[in-house]
């Protein structure tokens, strides 16, 4: 994975160990610094001169006392940050699967190993998030498209291919199907999706906002906002519980989609779509900009498929999300 130069970001590396337990470790910030008290995954800045891997070495062996497998670290994530502060740093995450000595607070920091499913009840720095969902949530949001004819047989074949090959988050989204028809699809597609364990959310243009929210009740899947009903949602209405995404094009969607809590976002285009040929893409960069911030897992979307992955995780994507990227060909 090829992170981004930028060189007006503070490039800060960190790893995420785990024992045989499956465990995950993190370490307290102590002392006087900057987000003092916070949990994180252990790490520090990249030195002039080193590469990052290279100093992902130097900082696990300062601060935590191991020595790493260089060629055995993975890259995670690079989530480019703005703090609070105002100062900007990119984030570099790593996979560190191998390592030597017993991980322990050098400089009397305090460490614990965490089963991944507790990470979220920590309180970290808001650049960690993303990190954390990047651990355990999926790399690919399919969403499906509408339909050219309503074969409802091939429609789920070529959905249940997808699942097959590893998609564990699907937004149903039609804006072609009655409302009758459309509820039905709903139905049989979280039935499907449960069979896999995958995540299940609803569009909420595919009919009107209170059915859709009406069938998400009922089926006890999730809610996908378009654009423009994230902008006049009430979360009340919501049933509490309900997983919550949204669709972003520009830094004042995504910030309103963290306002309101969603779970995670959809950003885009990345590049040109035949679904909106008219919207200028974002490219990574772009993407890259309204990323630092939010806190939000954000999923890059538009003209991309599973390939992209690694590029997208690179400028802070929790994955990628696609409709033909993602959909079984003929």
């Amino acid at each position: 994975m090829e992170v981004p130069a930028d060189s007006s970001l503070i490039h800060v590396v960190a790893g995420v160990l785990t024992d045989a337990r499956g465990r995950v470790l993190l370490a307290r910030r102590d002392g006087d610094r900057e987000l003092a008290g916070l949990w994180e995954f252990p790490g520090g800045k990249v030195e002039p001169g080193e590469s990052p891997r290279q100093a992902l070495a130097r900082e696990l062996h300062e601060e935590i006392g191991v020595d790493l497998a260089l060629e055995s670290v993975e890259p995670l994530i690079a989530v480019p940050h703005r703090m609070r502060s105002g100062k900007r740093i990119l984030l570099d995450v790593y996979r560190v699967p191998r390592y030597q000595g017993r991980a322990r607070g050098m400089e009397s920091q305090a460490v614990t190993w965490v089963v991944p499913d507790r990470l979220s009840c920590y309180s970290m720095p808001d650049a960690d998030r993303p990190v954390v969902a990047a651990l355990l949530q999926p790399d690919r949001c399919l969403v499906t498209p509408d339909p050219v004819n309503h074969d409802v047989n091939e429609f789920m074949q070529r959905l249940e291919l997808a699942l097959a090959d590893g998609v564990r988050r699907i937004q149903l989204r039609s804006r072609a199907l009655p409302p009758g028809e459309y509820a039905e699809r709903a139905e049989a597609v979280a039935h499907l999706t449960a069979r896999y364990q995958a995540q299940l959310l609803l569009n909420s243009g595919s009919a009107d906002l209170e059915t859709v929210i009406g069938l998400v009740a009922s089926l006890g899947v999730g809610l996908h906002l378009t654009s423009a009903d994230l902008a006049r949602l009430d979360r009340t209405r919501v049933p509490v519980g309900t997983p919550l995404a949204a669709s972003c094009h520009n830094r004042g969607e995504l910030m309103q989609a963290q306002d309101l809590g969603v779970d995670f976002a959809l950003l885009g285009p990345v590049k040109p779509t035949a679904t909106h040929p008219d919207a200028v893409p974002l490219g990574f960069s772009g993407f890259a900009a309204l990323r630092e911030d939010v806190q939000l897992p954000i999923y890059a979307l538009g003209g991309l498929s599973s390939d992209a992955i690694a590029q997208a995780r690179a400028h802070g994507a929790q994955g990628i999300a696609a409709i033909r990227g993602l959909w079984p060909a003929d």
